[in-house]
């Protein structure tokens, strides 16, 4: 999983505080990263509808939908792409020892592992929202912790 996964669940997390868009450089000074890095996260987010950018002066980022109804799933495939995390080559099929093809009829069992691996991780982001992460991050850090994101967010900086 890229590094690019932390930083657009960490975005969709705070867009939870303000009401209006934030801008992707507000989003990138806060979290300590390159503006340029993070937009193409961001617009992973947006090309997967998961956020939307609107334009202009007061212009920004804002979620598409209810934070509940965003899973860490839906984050990972928009910047990662929704295939497989372990894919089959058939390694069985090579080498002096080789499983001829016509005698591999059954998955070969480390790509039936790997299948309800990716399975179980994939149902696992499934059941947690965007809004199950506000929440968390409210227990862990107190429950200002948000409001005062959402301020740092609305406030101008020099």
């Amino acid at each position: 999983m890229s590094g690019g996964v932390e930083w657009a669940l960490h975005c969709c997390v705070v867009l939870t505080s303000v009401e209006e868009p934030v801008p992707a450089t507000k989003l990138a000074e806060l979290h300590d990263v390159s503006a340029s890095y993070l937009a193409k996260q961001l617009q992973a987010l947006s090309r997967a509808g998961l956020v939307r950018s609107v334009q202009g002066k007061a212009g920004g980022y804002v979620l598409t939908r209810e934070p509940a109804s965003i899973t860490l799933l839906d984050v990972v495939e928009a910047v990662d792409a929704p295939g497989p995390a372990f894919t089959c080559t058939e390694i069985r099929q090579r080498g002096p020892l080789a499983t001829p093809a016509e005698a591999c009829t059954a998955p070969c069992p480390i790509a039936h592992a790997m299948a309800g691996a990716d399975a179980a991780w994939r149902e696992a982001l499934r059941a947690v929202s965007i809004a199950d992460l506000v929440r968390d991050v409210a227990s862990a850090s107190g429950p200002p912790a948000m409001a005062r994101i959402g301020a740092w967010l609305t406030t101008p900086h020099a």
